[in-house]
């Protein structure tokens, strides 16, 4: 009896060790923060391999005065802390473009490029959810519109569910 109660002890520490350092095949959901005036964004996480991912980002703003999309993609690291706890970084960029009407008859419209990088904190619970907060400085390239702050600093919360 003593022998089952310790082997199974270790299969199941075992089984969560390696559960926890495990990323998710795919994951969709929402990035909600600032992404430079674009509102929230339609996420995407695909798994290379145990700690490597790939995350597309799709950002849109529909309204009176500016329309506008922003397509983001990252290459990301992740690395376990403990549990479903992990942390992860990231490089990429991505382009985008927006129309702005100032109400005086001036239209503005720019087509951009950028790089980012990525850093952030998850935690992947024991159902198909995952949430993160991430941090990812962007420099744009593009006309005097999108460039007036050549650096921008987009904060966000994300909620993605896992399959």
């Amino acid at each position: 009896m003593k022998k089952y109660l310790i082997t199974s002890i270790i299969i199941l520490i075992a089984s969560v060790s390696m559960h926890a350092q495990d990323i998710s095949k795919n994951a969709l959901g929402l990035r909600l923060g600032d992404s430079d005036g674009f509102g929230g964004e339609v996420s995407y996480q695909r798994a290379l391999n145990e700690n490597k991912r790939l995350e597309f980002d799709l950002g849109w703003r529909d309204s009176k005065n500016y329309d506008g999309f922003k397509l983001a993609a990252l290459h990301q690291w992740v690395w376990n802390i403990d549990g479903g706890f992990n942390w992860y970084a990231g490089v990429g960029g991505g382009l985008g473009s927006f129309s702005f009407d100032n109400g005086n008859g001036n239209d503005y419209t720019d087509t951009f490029a950028f790089a980012a990088g990525d850093i952030g904190i998850e935690y992947n619970f024991n159902i198909p959810l995952l949430l993160s907060l991430d941090f990812r400085p962007e420099i744009g390239f593009g006309d005097e519109v999108y460039n007036n702050n050549d650096l921008d600093f987009d904060i966000a919360l994300g909620i993605r569910y896992q399959f």
